[in-house]
């Protein structure tokens, strides 16, 4: 696999140094500056690119290109901004640009309680707590119905949770939860946020799954002129939230999308972060499944507090959780082989580590939540050590 580092442009406060000293080979990065359902200038590209050679490594993946709201929704300039997606991607792939990774979560992307939640060990990680959740949409959102889609046991301990909490996590439950794409400046208040879910109403998972697809249809024909990979990222996490539809959750949603729009450019950012959030999601076994469609693929390991659905989960290390690291990397690096055997030009998958532990000087950086340098330099070493192990002792192959 080809290693990469997540970097946020040069307001990050991780460098691209930083990633090539922790043994990255490229970086992934957006132009998060841009506004959503904009066309990116050429420009603004080429900048990006610029800023990234002259640290010493060279920009790989796009995460991500936004997919808007209107376009989620088919409403107000929805056909403009896909118009403005496809040119976004002939303008990237005209710098160099092969792989573009992008969600399709209906207005909360990656959804978290708490942003640097303490570890048994002192560390700080991301947390989802399901009773946080549910007090907050219950008793701080105030959403309409809400209760109606928990049980009362919960509706009970949420209640409880509310309770004790003080106005400084009431504040901070409502700022993590409406937080946007990780490096955006979006992000909602609570009144924004209520607009926002007023937005989906009568749009269910069926014809979200409709509005995916029918995005896929426009934009998959543009990535296959110009040569790019576009990619899923899966729901974070993966089940619905705020009374949302949530349609990239399993194995089966990605069946669907693959096969609804059945183009190799067309593919799947295998997150086993995301994923494995699920008790019923074989990491192993989806990424055999869908091998031949997978662009990119985040490496990182969520530990559940139990395995009910949905469940509370903190961002674990990147050996440590649920998921079998080893097995999941022992099948991509089987379809590397098969894809090298074919000629494919592709044939080696971008992956990086991600959401790691902020540990020893990251506790005093101040970086984006989930990406700190050392917590992700030392999962990148020790994802590197079993690919290569792995590469040594089954496939016979060297560096």
């Amino acid at each position: 696999m080809r290693h990469t580092w997540r970097w946020f442009g040069p307001v990050d406060k991780v460098t691209v140094r930083d990633a090539a000293q922790a043994g990255a080979e490229g970086i992934v990065s957006a132009l998060h500056h841009i506004p959503t359902g904009a066309v990116w200038p050429a420009e603004e590209i080429e900048k990006r690119h610029q800023a990234i050679r002259e640290g010493g490594l060279f920009w790989d993946v796009v995460e991500s290109v936004p997919v808007s709201e209107e376009i989620k929704t088919q409403t107000g300039d929805w056909r403009e901004h896909v118009k403005n997606w496809q040119e976004t991607l002939r303008r990237l792939s005209a710098s160099g640009i092969k792989t573009v990774c992008y969600n399709f979560m209906p207005v909360l992307d990656w959804t978290r309680t708490d942003l640097r939640w303490e570890t048994k060990h002192g560390a700080k990680a991301m947390r989802f707590d399901f009773t946080d959740f549910v007090a907050f949409d219950i008793h701080i959102l105030k959403r309409p119905g809400a209760a109606l889609d928990y049980p009362e046991r919960i509706q009970e301990e949420a209640a409880k949770r509310f309770a004790a909490l003080d106005e400084a996590r009431i504040t901070a439950l409502g700022k993590n939860i409406g937080a946007g794409l990780p490096g955006s400046a979006d992000g909602y208040t609570l009144d924004q946020l209520r607009e926002k879910l007023r937005t989906y109403q009568g749009i269910d998972a069926t014809k979200l799954q409709a509005h995916l697809i029918d995005f896929l249809s426009e934009v998959t024909p543009i990535a296959e002129q110009v040569g790019i990979n576009i990619c899923a990222h899966p729901d974070d996490p993966p089940w619905p939230l705020l009374g949302l539809p949530r349609i990239l959750s399993t194995g089966d949603d990605y069946a669907h999308m693959l096969r609804q729009v059945d183009s190799r450019a067309n593919g799947v950012t295998l997150c086993s972060g995301s994923l494995g959030a699920r008790a019923d999601n074989d990491l192993a076994e989806i990424a055999t499944r869908f091998a031949d469609r997978i662009h990119f693929v985040h490496l990182r390991n969520v530990t559940r507090d139990e395995d009910s659905l949905p469940c509370s989960f903190f961002e674990d290390e990147h050996l440590e959780g649920g998921t079998d690291m080893v097995a999941v990397i022992a099948t991509l690096l089987t379809e590397e082989t098969r894809r090298k055997a074919e000629g494919r030009e592709d044939h080696q998958i971008p992956m990086r580590p991600d959401h790691g532990q902020e540990i020893l000087d990251d506790l005093t950086r101040g970086a984006q939540p989930g990406y700190p340098a050392i917590g992700r330099l030392k999962g990148l070493a020790e994802l590197r050590g079993i690919e290569r192990a792995l590469s040594h002792s089954q496939f016979g192959l060297g560096r």
